[in-house]
């Protein structure tokens, strides 16, 4: 996620009073067909600043289009990897109640409070798990970022579900704890 954008979300129970999950499901309560009608709501009726409008009901739509769709779609042609990605999401998910998973067009992000994991599935032959845990040396198996670039400071490249093992476990848990 865009650091700009992340600082935005984390800003926005300070300055618009509610959380984005809290504008989400407020927007779910109404039918809005256009997207401006969706931000003229967010300005006039709660006094929403444009930006912050526009960023929430953007951030809706992309709730929308149905993240198992956007994962669907990561994994066509791919889904040899979808055993890898089932049981990288079920040890996300056992991390902690606090962890929302965030499907892209083309990856999926983790994010506590901050994104601190990305899985991509980047061949037809392997997923690329990118964390990020500032100050950890990189080994042969936890690599440097790579195409990551600044989103993740490691790349964890998986071809087989075994690779989800207790190693990779410790690290997923040491990104989250430094993800808050």
């Amino acid at each position: 996620m865009d650091k700009a954008l992340q600082t935005m979300i984390e800003n926005m129970p300070d300055k618009t009073g509610k959380s984005l999950n809290e504008w989400k499901s407020l927007l779910k309560q109404k039918s809005f067909t256009k997207h401006s009608e969706a931000v003229n709501f967010l300005k006039k009726e709660h006094q929403v600043t444009h930006g912050f409008a526009n960023t929430i009901v953007t951030l809706s739509k992309e709730e929308n289009t149905m993240p198992a769709d956007l994962v669907h779609n990561q994994y066509k042609g791919k889904e040899n990897l979808i055993p890898i990605y089932n049981k990288l999401l079920a040890l996300v998910e056992s991390l902690g109640k606090d962890v929302t998973i965030t499907p892209k067009k083309t990856s999926v992000s983790v994010i506590r409070k901050r994104q601190f994991a990305l899985i991509k599935p980047s061949t037809k032959t392997r997923i690329d798990l990118g964390l990020k845990i500032k100050d950890k040396p990189t080994t042969d198996r936890l690599k440097n970022s790579g195409p990551f670039g600044t989103m993740c400071t490691h790349r964890v490249q998986l071809t087989e579900v075994a690779q989800v093992d207790n190693e990779l476990k410790g690290w997923l848990q040491e990104a989250y704890l430094k993800g808050e």
